[in-house]
């Protein structure tokens, strides 16, 4: 039935959870904070709400990577340089990678049966950092980073930009799975592909934005697929 795979990076295949809370640790010592649990829960959560503000086209990338740190620190209370913090937790995480449980022998399993690309909205240099370090990208035929295409999940620009560049695209064998419903499912529905929500978590649904398939697991796809 599929014959193309566009796979999300974050949370679906490497662990951000991950690799922010040890980055975003580092970085809060080096500004003089104490990274506490609640700190840091609090960071993620401003972070998530900048990066959706983002997929609504209300905020630009670096708006985002500097505004949630001007948010949190003036919830705090305290003068610190956000844009120096946002350097400092940006060259951290692009150190070392984690995998999400299952996504080597995910791709050890789909690579050689399918055409696998990346479809990731971060920021290209922390990327291609972290997949570097991941020692995956030879698993993919492309990788499509939102900042190189100009376009962002879930805009259906950023969709026409890669599907101009996969060989012999066809719409309907072709699939997206991902985290995400803001980015990935609803990127996935605006392009006219079919689309897999990777609900690791058991989070509850949108009714207005409904994923094709929806898996717990990254075995789960290898039995969908």
């Amino acid at each position: 039935m599929f014959q193309t795979i566009l796979l999300d990076l974050d949370d679906t295949i490497l662990d951000f959870g991950a690799a922010e809370r040890v980055a975003i640790a580092k970085a809060f010592r080096d500004v003089g904070l104490e990274p506490t649990d609640r700190l840091i829960e609090r960071y993620s959560q401003i972070n998530i709400s900048q990066w959706e503000a983002f997929e609504r086209g209300e905020l630009n990338r670096d708006e985002v990577l500097i505004r949630r740190f001007e948010i949190l620190f003036e919830e705090l209370g305290v003068k610190i340089d956000a844009q120096h913090c946002e350097i400092i937790y940006r060259g951290y995480l692009g150190v070392g990678h984690y995998f999400v449980e299952g996504a080597i022998e995910l791709l050890e399993y789909l690579y050689p049966k399918y055409d696998l690309y990346i479809a990731s909205n971060g920021v290209a240099a922390t990327q291609n950092t972290r997949l570097e370090s991941a020692n995956i990208s030879h698993y993919f035929k492309s990788i499509f980073i939102s900042e190189t295409t100009g376009h962002h999940k879930p805009e259906k620009e950023y969709f026409d930009y890669c599907f101009a560049r996969i060989e012999n695209f066809e719409p309907d064998k072709t699939i997206i799975i991902g985290d995400s419903l803001t980015s990935d499912i609803r990127g996935g529905l605006n392009a006219g592909i079919h689309t897999c929500w990777f609900n690791p978590r058991q989070k509850s649904g949108r009714n207005d934005i409904v994923p094709e398939f929806e898996i717990r697991t990254l075995k789960d796809l290898q039995m969908l697929l």
